[in-house]
């Protein structure tokens, strides 16, 4: 099973964090807050720790479970703490009116997040196009891109330990796609769906 750190204490973090243990990982939650990362790893329990804010997690995967615009922040902060380590960006960087990115090149957070995290450290978009009520409740599949095949693998490995499917997209430019997934998504439940209790998948014909 995996090493966890999670940094950030809400919805997203206590839901990617349930799960985690309850798949046999450790669970290691760090926010600004201090109080927030406490009460999160007292309410996920089964040995949840807590790490303080900006030195070196105690996983050897790292989610941030923030929204977009502090990742990159969060990341350069902690800089040469990160050394080493599986970075996963689980973030949806949207614009105001949900229908488009926030960043208007063909970037994504992800790819920024490897530009400011140490070179060692593997960088994987996961997770962004799953509302958090399905991953609470539903077996989605969980669409990954990064470069590391290592990383890569090791993100593999904690997906399929929470009884999930990854799935392999490419390499890490293909997480400016994933988060215009995340768009579809949006505009799927406001429109097509018309509710939350869906998540994208991969239907596969019989052999």
């Amino acid at each position: 099973m995996s090493s966890i750190s999670i940094i950030g204490a809400g919805n997203m973090a206590r839901t990617i964090g349930a799960r985690a243990i309850a798949g046999g990982n450790t669970v290691e939650v760090m926010a600004r807050d201090q109080s927030k990362a406490a009460d999160l790893a007292k309410a996920l329990g089964d040995g949840a720790t807590t790490g303080e804010w900006g030195t070196a997690p105690a996983g050897d995967i790292v989610i941030t479970a923030l929204l977009y615009d502090g990742v990159v922040p969060a990341v350069a902060q902690y800089g040469d703490a990160l050394a080493g380590k599986v970075i996963v960006d689980i973030s949806n960087p949207f614009n105001p009116t949900f229908d488009g990115l926030a960043h208007s090149e063909e970037t994504s957070i992800a790819q920024e997040v490897a530009k400011a995290a140490p070179a060692s450290a593997g960088v994987v978009k996961a997770f962004n196009t799953i509302f958090r009520n399905v991953l609470e409740n539903g077996q989605p599949d969980v669409f990954i891109a990064g470069d590391d095949a290592q990383a890569k693998a090791s993100v593999e490995a904690f997906i399929k330990s929470l009884g999930l499917r990854p799935l392999d997209v490419g390499g890490l430019k293909m997480a400016h796609w994933l988060e215009g997934a995340g768009v579809v998504t949006v505009g799927l439940a406001n429109h097509g769906v018309g509710n939350l209790d869906f998540a994208l998948g991969i239907t596969e014909l019989p052999v």
